[in-house]
């Protein structure tokens, strides 16, 4: 049975965001790491997009960058100049190529296409499976999602961000390729968080998508009857659908972390690592899995790991918000965006504001739900306790 010291159980953006950051330090080269994934990662099967006021490490897979946007809902449009801050948008497989181009030249790293059957922690090492063949080692970080780990429990929120996109490509040219649509609210919110999200790469090439949150998925015909409507919309009465993309992203402030053990350590969606209140993935796996390589240069209990902020607090009160009152997405997306300084919400969302700009932040939103979400999360804190 062969022993690792360190063995990635699921290698998602977060075990590859760390495995090459590992690479990158220098500081693993005499550490043996195994990556286990049922996913070959050749394939290019989804977006990320991430707003950044610098160059980042993953420039070369960023493949568009934009500095306006559009907010919208059904009474009024406001342009946002984004700068300092550009918006990147990262198609998977470029990712992939990145990462894997340098894990191919590293002697110490090994990739096997399995699926994990079993993790279990043992006196002295932690004992790993698959299908074929069984592994030992020193530390697992597992980014394999327990799903009905947080569907059965109803002390956390637990909302989805879900969505179908399109890429499609028109005959004439009716985007702005310089300005993303960051999400307009424009369409039918029928008791839920509706909205369109279109990335534009080109005049006549756009990546559009019907994203909720909520709760409930829907049929497959509802997510694409409103792209329909929604390019319709837009006066395009010519075009190919290129490729198409969907998701479900769980959106909670469940404590993943109070799983993490001494040997074993959940990252990405399964440590808690997604957004809570925005499903946003690729910034906080970015700086999630810088701090990760840090603490594993100096520490040894993964228990240590995880810190909980203020701003998990601030997440957990607009899910608790939107479980309550799903439809209430849009007029407070509206209140911040309508007149409020897009550097600053950006600022927030990266978890970077002091207390005093995130009152700046806050006092923007409706009072009434919040202020009720104030009293429910500190029910749920005190339960938790």
């Amino acid at each position: 049975m062969k022993h690792y010291n360190y063995i990635f159980t699921g290698s998602g953006l977060s075990a590859l965001m760390t495995v090459y950051k590992m690479i990158q330090s220098g500081s693993f080269s005499d550490q043996s790491i195994l990556l286990i994934d049922e996913n070959t990662k050749k394939e290019n099967d989804r977006t990320w997009c991430f707003w950044q006021t610098t160059d980042s490490i993953w420039e070369k897979s960023i493949s568009k960058k934009w500095d306006l946007a559009l907010f919208a809902n059904a009474e009024f449009s406001r342009d946002l100049i984004l700068k300092p801050y550009h918006y990147n948008m990262v198609k998977g497989l470029d990712f992939y190529n990145q990462v894997f181009e340098l894990i191919a030249k590293q002697t110490n790293i090994t990739f096997l296409n399995e699926k994990v059957t079993d993790i279990n922690e043992l006196e002295i090492h932690v004992f790993v499976a698959t299908p074929s063949e069984n592994f030992t080692c020193d530390k697992v970080l597992n980014s394999i999602y327990r799903k009905s780990e947080v569907e059965n429990q109803n002390k956390y929120p637990l909302l989805q961000q879900h969505f179908i996109g399109w890429f499609i490509k028109t005959k004439e040219a009716v985007f702005n390729p310089e300005q993303v649509t960051f999400m307009d609210f424009s369409v039918e919110q029928r008791g839920n968080t509706r909205f369109m999200y279109v990335l534009p790469t080109s005049k006549t090439e756009a990546l559009l998508e019907y994203t909720l949150f909520s709760a409930d998925l829907l049929q497959k015909e509802e997510y694409e009857n409103e792209i329909t409507k929604y390019i319709q919309k837009l006066g395009i009465t010519d075009f190919e659908i290129v490729d198409k993309e969907s998701g479900s992203i769980p959106m909670t402030c469940f404590p993943f972390w109070e799983k993490n053990t001494q040997k074993v350590l959940n990252i990405g969606t399964s440590g808690g690592w997604t957004k809570a209140s925005t499903g946003y993935t690729f910034k906080n796996s970015d700086k999630k899995s810088t701090e990760l390589v840090a603490f594993l240069q100096k520490e040894t209990d993964f228990k240590k790991f995880h810190k909980k902020t203020k701003f998990w607090f601030y997440d957990l009160l607009l899910l608790d918000v939107l479980d309550r009152k799903n439809e209430l997405g849009a007029p407070i997306f509206s209140a911040l965006f309508k007149q409020g300084n897009p550097d600053l919400i950006f600022k927030f969302l990266d978890e970077e504001t002091s207390y005093w700009e995130d009152l700046q932040v806050i006092m923007k939103c409706p009072k009434t739900p919040f202020t009720i979400s104030i009293f429910n999360s500190f029910k749920r804190i005190i339960k938790s306790q």
